[in-house]
């Protein structure tokens, strides 16, 4: 288990840290951490230093701090006693802090009845290297003691659910839990007044904060590295400004680059939040950067699963298609690792609630500015509202299928002058929207507010806030009831042995192509007399289950469809195109306490420029899907140097994709850092492999993603993995940078030259396009100067010294 602690230097100031119990070899130590932000992954972390759980460990002092504002909460101090000297540390509230110490507990416990721990063994580990022992993901055990979470039954699990399900009027009733949902876009402002205004508006004071921001920092520096100090000044002027009437705990905060969520609940229900979780996902450009994205948290009160996304979608009003696939986006992609790291990753979906907030960015349509402040003017909210994006997206089931949004009775919330409650008189004089919205999902749920705050000025955006009351589960009942099913379902278990049916064992997947997902799903009948339970297992001396390039969702659980993905991305197409693999595996399913099910995957993967090497490219002058597999092959096989006939000076896929750029594109504004659209990246991708059409399709924006997606699919980069190295210890001089590219071979040398020429002559019109050095340099020294191993941040700035050599002056 890991969690969050406060490490005390003096009563009023915490270095913030992360504190993990680590078992080796049946001894224990605690692993302490730094961070830069909220850790999401291992990336976000550092190991600081390791503490072994010897004899001379002890736990000497354990009391609760007393909330000096309701910020901090009703945390645990501890110290801790080692050999070498002694920690004090500051647990926050909650069930991971009590499960923490117990485990922590039982482990000392355990070394009182052993002989001495070897302290040599733990520092072997750090020497061993601290990036290396920091796992890609942590998550916290669930707690054990809470009674309302439901245990592992096997294969009973789905029948208990179901039964659960058709009793659940027994043990549901709507009780007052009130969740305040705040959303704001501060427009990169610090807070410049109290946010009481929006946050204390209720009569009551609610029992839960959900407050999400968005554009915390416009900054060069929180987008590319994160970080930002308007985090504290935002949190604090929230804490400030909860309702006066009631005394709150912060459990959580989460923020991917400007979007920020904080979670506060009263002092009095904390102990009913469990299996806290939070993740990011950004949108950006490549699906990657972080100006775009939502972050969330999940967890359960009491016994409802809750989930809360904060969201920011892509701008301007033409763009409602990429606001969808942006929502689609964060729907598939963020998911939550459960407790029990053998069961698969909880979906936003999958939850009893979800609530969505953010700055979703869906305008008004058809509507000049005048008609629409005309309709403003006469309050005519219903008729407006028949033009907003997000309705119309919404009734065309494309967007959140299934959630609902209360009725709008407030004024649109963007875009208004900062500082005042006028209408923007701006040049581009933006046409009024509503882009701040909230919305949920699940049942007994009940709005009893939804309004903007007209009172707060300090950003372009007007704050909103929807009030919502829940219905929650009768615990008493829920434990009867649950306790009931089980007894009936003990006289089934055992009477006889599962068994299923399989609607086909073949599986072919026909044409498949880069970064194009496919599926065929196979359904399981369960025709015996007992629920059953199916995983797949891996082969003999293989290290999972199958291939890369092939996923079962879900690999494991009960009487379902499951969907075979096959999906070839950056990692393994090169193996793909040389032909050293192909598209053929063997699943085993097994049934538990049954037999296992052989399954064949079969089909054929069309070679793509996505994944190719800058060598084999240079020799192919057609494109490569209308060139024979045996020539492909042959021309991967080939030594660097070596070459069947003259080669190209640049592969023309990369030509076609900067010409294309250079002629249409240098004034193109946001160019690398808008995303492109998936549908249009497949025409291009197609374009470059097939030959047609003759010029390339899709918008700018597409083809400039498609060109940073080539570069980072390559599988060895512009400046080969053996000359990194050097490019980071000559960083700082122009010369020897220099002379580090004239050792790339020639095709790579003539590559980056082409490249870096492109880039300087967009810089020429960067009072159109908006680009500069940084940006650029931070964006394509990741690509052409990829790290064969883990690359930390100051590695980063280096690259982006290195290629900045190449941007501010003409080295041909």
């Amino acid at each position: 288990p890991t969690v969050g602690l406060h490490i005390s230097q003096t009563l009023d100031f915490f270095i913030y840290r992360l504190l993990g119990l680590v078992e080796r070899t049946k001894e224990h130590a605690l692993f302490v951490f730094t961070h830069r932000r909220m850790a999401i992954t291992g990336e976000d972390v550092t190991l600081y230093d390791i503490f072994p759980i010897s004899n001379d460990f002890a736990v000497v002092e354990v009391f609760k701090c007393l909330s000096r504002d309701i910020s901090i909460g009703a945390d645990t101090r501890v110290r801790l006693n080692f050999q070498d000297g002694d920690l004090e540390v500051r647990l926050p509230f909650g069930s991971h802090s009590r499960l923490f110490l117990s485990e922590v507990n039982k482990a000392w416990s355990g070394k009182t009845c052993q002989g001495k721990v070897k302290r040599e063994g733990w520092n072997e580990l750090k020497r061993e290297g601290r990036h290396d022992l920091v796992r890609q993901s942590s998550h916290t055990a669930s707690n054990k003691a809470t009674m309302l979470a439901m245990p592992q039954f096997g294969l009973r699990d789905n029948l208990i659910r179901c039964e659960l399900l058709k009793n659940e009027d027994i043990y549901t009733y709507l009780e007052n839990f009130s969740f305040f949902i705040g959303t704001y876009n501060v427009n990169g402002q610090t807070p410049k007044e109290s946010l009481r205004p929006w946050l204390g508006s209720t009569s009551t004071p609610p029992d839960m904060y959900c407050v999400g921001f968005q554009e915390l920092d416009l900054s060069k520096e929180a987008f590319f590295f994160n970080d930002t100090p308007k985090e504290t000044e935002w949190m604090k002027a929230v804490s400030e400004g909860l309702h006066p009437d009631a005394k709150y705990d912060l459990v959580k905060l989460v923020r991917l680059v400007g979007i920020m969520l904080l979670f506060y609940v009263r002092n009095e229900h904390a102990k009913h939040i469990s299996e806290m979780e939070a993740e990011t996902v950004g949108t950006g450009i490549m699906g990657r950067m972080g100006n775009k994205g939502a972050v969330a948290i999940r967890f359960r009160f009491h016994n409802s699963d809750i989930c809360v996304v904060n969201s920011h979608l892509a701008a301007h009003i033409e763009e409602y298609e990429r606001r969808n696939q942006d929502y689609k986006d964060i729907c598939s992609r963020l998911l939550f690792r459960q407790h029990d790291p053998a069961l698969v990753p909880l979906t936003i979906m999958k939850h009893n609630v979800v609530l969505w907030l953010g700055d979703l960015n869906y305008r008004l349509s058809d509507l000049d500015v005048d008609d629409v402040k005309d309709l403003i003017a006469k309050k005519d909210f219903e008729t407006l509202h028949s033009y907003d994006q997000l309705k119309r997206q919404i009734d065309e089931k494309a967007v959140f299928v299934g959630f609902v949004e209360g009725e709008i009775g407030f004024l649109p919330t963007y875009k208004y002058d900062t500082g005042s409650d006028q209408w923007d008189t701006s040049e581009k004089c933006r046409v009024p929207a509503w882009c701040d919205r909230i919305l949920w999902r699940g049942k007994n749920v009940r709005q009893l507010h939804y309004q903007s705050h007209m009172d707060l000025k300090t950003s372009d955006h007007k704050p909103v806030s929807s009030l919502l009351e829940m219905g929650l589960v009768n615990e008493e009942s829920y434990k009867n009831t649950f306790e009931e099913i089980v007894r009936s379902l003990d006289k089934m278990e055992n009477e006889c042995i599962p068994s299923v049916t399989l609607s086909r064992r073949e599986f072919h997947f026909i044409d498949v192509k880069f970064m194009q997902h496919q599926a065929e799903t196979l359904t399981l009948h369960n025709d015996g007399q007992v629920p059953c339970q199916f995983e797949f297992i891996q082969k003999l001396d293989e290290p999972t289950y199958c291939k890369p390039w092939l996923t079962a969702n879900p690999a494991k659980g009960g009487n379902v469809d499951i969907d075979l993905e096959v999906f070839v991305n950056r990692s393994t197409a090169t193996e793909l195109n040389a032909g050293r693999q192909q598209i053929e595996d063997i699943l085993v399913l097994h049934l538990d306490r049954g037999k296992d099910y052989f399954l064949s995957v079969l089909g054929n993967y069309l070679p793509s420029c996505f994944g190719s090497s800058i060598q084999t490219l240079c020799q192919l002058r057609d494109p490569i899907q209308e060139m024979p597999l045996e020539t492909i092959r042959e021309l991967n096989t080939l030594l660097p140097g070596g070459n069947i006939h003259r080669p190209l000076d640049i592969p023309k896929e990369i030509w076609q994709m900067v010409d294309h750029l250079y002629r249409n594109a240098p004034k193109q504004g946001e160019l690398f850092q808008q995303p492109g659209l998936r549908s249009e990246f497949v025409e291009i991708r197609d374009c470059l492999d097939t030959g047609m059409p003759d010029s390339l399709p899709g918008s700018n924006h597409s083809v400039a993603e498609a060109l940073l997606i080539f570069l980072d699919a390559l599988p060895e980069p512009v400046v080969p993995f053996s000359l990194y190295q050097q490019c980071l210890e000559c960083c700082s001089n122009t010369s020897q940078c220099k002379k580090v590219v004239s050792l790339l071979p020639q095709c790579h040398k003539n590559v980056f030259n082409y490249i870096a020429a492109f880039l300087r002559e967009l810089l020429k019109h960067s009072t159109h396009n908006s680009l500069d050095v940084n940006i650029l340099a931070t964006i394509f020294a990741a690509l052409l100067l990829r790290s064969p191993t883990k690359q930390d941040l100051a590695e980063k700035r280096k690259t982006q010294e290195f290629f900045q050599h190449f941007l501010v002056q003409d080295l041909s």
